[in-house]
Protein backbone atom coordinates (compact mmCIF):
# COMPACT_ATOMS: atom_id res chain seq x y z
CA UNK A 1 0.00 0.00 0.00
CA UNK A 2 2.77 2.09 0.86
CA UNK A 3 4.47 1.50 -2.50
CA UNK A 4 1.55 2.51 -4.59
CA UNK A 5 0.96 5.51 -2.44
CA UNK A 6 4.28 6.69 -3.26
CA UNK A 7 4.73 6.08 -6.73
CA UNK A 8 1.12 8.20 -6.96
CA UNK A 9 2.21 10.98 -5.03
CA UNK A 10 5.72 10.85 -6.91
CA UNK A 11 3.82 10.92 -10.36
CA UNK A 12 1.54 13.43 -9.16
CA UNK A 13 3.55 15.80 -8.07
CA UNK A 14 5.92 15.85 -10.74
CA UNK A 15 2.82 16.47 -13.29
CA UNK A 16 1.50 19.25 -11.35
CA UNK A 17 4.85 21.09 -10.94
CA UNK A 18 5.36 20.45 -14.92
CA UNK A 19 2.22 22.60 -15.10
CA UNK A 20 3.99 25.01 -13.07
CA UNK A 21 6.74 25.61 -14.80
CA UNK A 22 4.99 25.80 -18.16
CA UNK A 23 2.83 28.41 -16.43
CA UNK A 24 5.92 30.06 -14.80
CA UNK A 25 8.74 29.64 -16.31
CA UNK A 26 11.76 29.68 -13.40
CA UNK A 27 14.63 28.46 -12.22
CA UNK A 28 12.53 27.67 -8.94
CA UNK A 29 9.86 25.93 -10.96
CA UNK A 30 12.36 23.45 -12.55
CA UNK A 31 10.27 19.79 -12.29
CA UNK A 32 13.46 18.01 -10.93
CA UNK A 33 13.85 20.24 -7.67
CA UNK A 34 10.75 21.97 -7.23
CA UNK A 35 9.43 18.30 -7.59
CA UNK A 36 11.72 17.01 -4.82
CA UNK A 37 11.47 19.23 -2.60
CA UNK A 38 7.42 18.52 -2.25
CA UNK A 39 8.08 14.79 -2.34
CA UNK A 40 10.28 15.15 0.55
CA UNK A 41 7.77 17.39 2.80
CA UNK A 42 5.10 14.62 1.23
CA UNK A 43 7.21 11.75 2.79
CA UNK A 44 7.72 13.75 6.51
CA UNK A 45 4.29 14.71 6.70
CA UNK A 46 3.23 11.41 5.88
CA UNK A 47 5.76 9.59 8.52
CA UNK A 48 7.38 7.47 5.57
CA UNK A 49 10.91 6.45 6.01
CA UNK A 50 13.38 6.37 3.24
CA UNK A 51 13.66 2.34 3.35
CA UNK A 52 9.70 2.07 3.35
CA UNK A 53 9.80 4.75 0.09
CA UNK A 54 12.54 2.49 -1.48
CA UNK A 55 10.58 0.05 -3.40
CA UNK A 56 8.78 2.34 -4.97
CA UNK A 57 11.69 4.02 -5.90
CA UNK A 58 13.22 1.23 -7.78
CA UNK A 59 9.95 0.69 -9.30
CA UNK A 60 10.27 4.31 -11.35
CA UNK A 61 14.01 4.34 -11.63
CA UNK A 62 13.82 1.11 -13.33
CA UNK A 63 12.16 2.74 -16.18
CA UNK A 64 15.01 4.94 -16.74
CA UNK A 65 16.79 1.98 -18.85
CA UNK A 66 14.63 2.12 -21.40
CA UNK A 67 14.63 6.05 -21.59
CA UNK A 68 18.55 6.14 -21.58
CA UNK A 69 18.55 3.29 -24.37
CA UNK A 70 15.82 5.40 -26.48
CA UNK A 71 18.50 8.73 -26.34
CA UNK A 72 19.97 6.04 -28.74
CA UNK A 73 17.13 6.83 -31.16
CA UNK A 74 17.80 10.88 -31.54
CA UNK A 75 21.77 10.18 -32.01
CA UNK A 76 21.21 7.79 -34.33
CA UNK A 77 19.24 10.09 -36.33
CA UNK A 78 21.78 13.06 -36.37
CA UNK A 79 24.35 10.92 -36.65
CA UNK A 80 26.06 13.80 -39.62
CA UNK A 81 25.96 16.28 -37.31
CA UNK A 82 28.20 14.26 -34.92
CA UNK A 83 30.77 13.54 -37.68
CA UNK A 84 30.39 17.29 -38.90
CA UNK A 85 31.39 18.90 -35.40
CA UNK A 86 33.54 16.00 -34.10
CA UNK A 87 37.01 17.58 -33.81
CA UNK A 88 35.53 20.20 -32.19
CA UNK A 89 32.99 18.80 -30.26
CA UNK A 90 35.70 15.92 -28.41
CA UNK A 91 37.85 19.09 -27.77
CA UNK A 92 35.91 21.13 -25.84
CA UNK A 93 34.10 18.37 -24.17
CA UNK A 94 37.22 17.16 -22.94
CA UNK A 95 38.27 20.91 -21.97
CA UNK A 96 34.92 20.75 -19.87
CA UNK A 97 35.65 17.96 -18.04
CA UNK A 98 39.36 19.04 -16.91
CA UNK A 99 38.20 22.72 -15.73
CA UNK A 100 35.07 21.33 -13.82
CA UNK A 101 37.65 19.06 -11.94
CA UNK A 102 40.21 21.24 -11.71
CA UNK A 103 37.97 24.22 -10.43
CA UNK A 104 35.94 22.16 -8.20
CA UNK A 105 39.31 21.15 -6.69
CA UNK A 106 40.68 24.69 -6.19
CA UNK A 107 37.46 26.11 -4.58
CA UNK A 108 37.07 23.34 -1.94
CA UNK A 109 41.01 23.95 -1.16
CA UNK A 110 40.09 27.79 -1.21
CA UNK A 111 37.48 26.79 1.25
CA UNK A 112 39.76 24.40 3.40
CA UNK A 113 37.10 21.90 2.76
CA UNK A 114 38.50 18.49 3.85
CA UNK A 115 39.74 15.40 1.41
CA UNK A 116 36.74 13.54 1.90
CA UNK A 117 34.74 16.77 -0.13
CA UNK A 118 37.38 16.93 -2.50
CA UNK A 119 37.33 13.59 -4.22
CA UNK A 120 33.28 13.86 -4.18
CA UNK A 121 33.18 17.62 -5.70
CA UNK A 122 35.76 15.80 -8.68
CA UNK A 123 32.76 13.35 -9.92
CA UNK A 124 29.83 15.56 -9.25
CA UNK A 125 29.12 16.01 -13.23
CA UNK A 126 29.12 12.27 -13.96
CA UNK A 127 25.90 10.45 -13.74
CA UNK A 128 25.46 8.63 -10.04
CA UNK A 129 26.26 4.85 -11.29
CA UNK A 130 29.75 6.10 -13.01
CA UNK A 131 30.40 8.71 -10.26
CA UNK A 132 30.09 5.77 -7.22
CA UNK A 133 32.38 3.45 -9.28
CA UNK A 134 34.78 6.00 -9.77
CA UNK A 135 34.35 7.10 -5.92
CA UNK A 136 34.92 3.15 -5.08
CA UNK A 137 38.39 3.39 -6.90
CA UNK A 138 39.93 6.40 -4.93
CA UNK A 139 37.95 5.66 -1.51
CA UNK A 140 35.43 8.09 -1.43
CA UNK A 141 32.36 8.95 0.36
CA UNK A 142 29.13 7.61 -2.00
CA UNK A 143 26.85 9.40 -0.13
CA UNK A 144 28.52 12.45 -0.58
CA UNK A 145 29.54 11.74 -4.02
CA UNK A 146 25.46 10.68 -4.79
CA UNK A 147 24.31 14.11 -3.39
CA UNK A 148 26.80 16.42 -5.25
CA UNK A 149 25.90 14.44 -8.42
CA UNK A 150 22.46 15.54 -7.93
CA UNK A 151 22.81 18.74 -7.15
CA UNK A 152 24.79 19.66 -9.49
CA UNK A 153 22.62 18.08 -12.29
CA UNK A 154 19.63 20.21 -10.46
CA UNK A 155 21.83 23.19 -11.24
CA UNK A 156 22.22 22.28 -14.41
CA UNK A 157 18.58 21.87 -15.38
CA UNK A 158 17.81 24.85 -13.69
CA UNK A 159 19.78 27.34 -14.49
CA UNK A 160 22.47 25.74 -17.60
CA UNK A 161 19.85 27.08 -20.48
CA UNK A 162 19.17 30.36 -19.14
CA UNK A 163 23.49 31.31 -18.52
CA UNK A 164 23.97 29.72 -21.96
CA UNK A 165 20.99 32.22 -23.32
CA UNK A 166 23.06 35.13 -21.34
CA UNK A 167 26.27 34.13 -23.35
CA UNK A 168 24.79 34.37 -26.29
CA UNK A 169 24.66 30.56 -26.90
CA UNK A 170 22.34 29.49 -29.24
CA UNK A 171 23.39 26.71 -31.50
CA UNK A 172 21.31 23.54 -30.83
CA UNK A 173 24.66 21.35 -31.06
CA UNK A 174 26.85 23.53 -28.32
CA UNK A 175 23.75 23.82 -25.79
CA UNK A 176 23.19 19.93 -26.32
CA UNK A 177 27.33 19.24 -25.38
CA UNK A 178 27.54 21.94 -22.58
CA UNK A 179 24.64 20.91 -20.74
CA UNK A 180 25.47 16.70 -20.91
CA UNK A 181 28.91 17.28 -20.16
CA UNK A 182 28.36 19.81 -17.16
CA UNK A 183 24.69 18.22 -15.46
CA UNK A 184 24.67 14.53 -16.81
CA UNK A 185 21.57 13.04 -17.34
CA UNK A 186 19.67 15.44 -14.98
CA UNK A 187 20.48 18.23 -17.62
CA UNK A 188 19.73 15.81 -20.62
CA UNK A 189 16.16 15.49 -19.37
CA UNK A 190 15.95 19.06 -19.70
CA UNK A 191 18.10 19.63 -22.86
CA UNK A 192 15.37 17.46 -24.94
CA UNK A 193 12.60 19.35 -24.28
CA UNK A 194 14.85 22.38 -25.82
CA UNK A 195 15.04 19.50 -29.36
CA UNK A 196 15.98 16.74 -30.45
CA UNK A 197 19.46 17.53 -31.55
CA UNK A 198 20.44 19.04 -28.37
CA UNK A 199 19.08 16.02 -26.20
CA UNK A 200 21.09 13.42 -28.86
CA UNK A 201 24.17 15.71 -28.20
CA UNK A 202 23.48 16.05 -24.27
CA UNK A 203 22.88 11.82 -23.92
CA UNK A 204 26.22 11.65 -26.14
CA UNK A 205 27.80 13.95 -23.88
CA UNK A 206 26.90 12.45 -21.19
CA UNK A 207 27.93 8.96 -21.95
CA UNK A 208 31.83 10.20 -23.23
CA UNK A 209 31.92 12.38 -20.12
CA UNK A 210 31.58 9.40 -17.82
CA UNK A 211 34.05 7.44 -20.10
CA UNK A 212 36.51 10.22 -20.25
CA UNK A 213 36.34 11.41 -16.45
CA UNK A 214 36.85 7.62 -15.47
CA UNK A 215 40.33 8.02 -17.35
CA UNK A 216 41.38 11.27 -16.20
CA UNK A 217 40.25 11.73 -12.64
CA UNK A 218 43.03 8.75 -10.94
CA UNK A 219 45.88 11.31 -12.40
CA UNK A 220 44.39 14.57 -11.22
CA UNK A 221 43.69 12.72 -8.04
CA UNK A 222 47.60 12.21 -7.65
CA UNK A 223 48.21 15.79 -7.53
CA UNK A 224 45.74 16.83 -4.58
Amino acid sequence: MITLYSILITVSVYLFVQFLAKKYSSPLTSPVFLSTIIIIALLVVSNISFDEYKPAKTIMTYLLGPATVALAVPIYKNRKLFTKYFSAAFIGLSIGIVTTITSAIVLAKLLKLSNMFILALTVKSVTVPVATEIGRFIDGNLSLIAAFVIITGMIGAMFGAKLLSLFKIHHPFARGLAIGTIAHGIGTAEAVKEGEVQGAVAGAAMGIAAVLTSIIIPYIIELI
